[in-house]
């Protein structure tokens, strides 16, 4: 049963719909996420695939993969991070626009993999805030479409009208 959709929550008098405000701004967020893949390894190659015409992440309203941080909400990480490209991961994560998500897709995203040495993160959670982990080695196309429509009920649930009304933080200059 679909309980916070605008469709089913809201009361229709005339021709105006009355609904909460978080409902209707999350499904336009949750039906318009933008990723922004971060292929470091072999999983990236599975994240191509999910944009193809076979599985069709366009489904889902994710065909807009932006290689931009400025123009993406969701990371998805797939593949080996290394410690040095762990500053590299977290810089561009600073520079994606509020609200933002990141998936770990792959073992080697999530826990470091198979690989226990001196260069390896052993997960992308130590550098940002991980919303869903993808597992496999490499996971497969359908897996990460799973993960995607679990980060759609994820922002569906969320409390966006109290993120909105939250005041700029005061820098001490009047």
């Amino acid at each position: 049963m679909i309980s916070n959709e605008v469709g089913y929550n809201s009361k229709v008098e005339g021709e105006v719909i009355v609904t909460r405000a978080d409902s209707v701004i999350n499904w336009i967020r949750k039906h318009s996420v933008w990723p922004m893949p971060m292929g470091l390894a072999c999983c990236a190659i599975e994240l191509m695939a999910s944009a193809a015409s076979r599985y069709d992440i366009s489904r889902f309203g994710m065909e807009v993969m932006r290689f931009s941080p400025r123009q993406s909400d969701c990371m998805i990480v797939a593949g080996t991070v290394t410690y040095k490209m762990a500053e590299v991961v977290r810089r561009i994560y600073d520079q994606m626009g509020d609200p933002k998500w990141v998936v770990a897709m792959g073992a080697c995203a999530s826990t470091g993999g198979m690989y226990r040495s001196y260069a390896v993160m052993q997960g992308v959670d130590n550098v940002v805030p991980v919303d869903v982990y993808v597992s496999g080695c490499p996971p497969r196309p359908e897996a990460l479409l799973d993960a995607m429509m679990k980060l759609q009920g994820k922002i569906g649930n969320e409390s966006s009208v109290k993120n909105l009304s939250k005041k700029p933080e005061s820098t001490g200059v009047s």
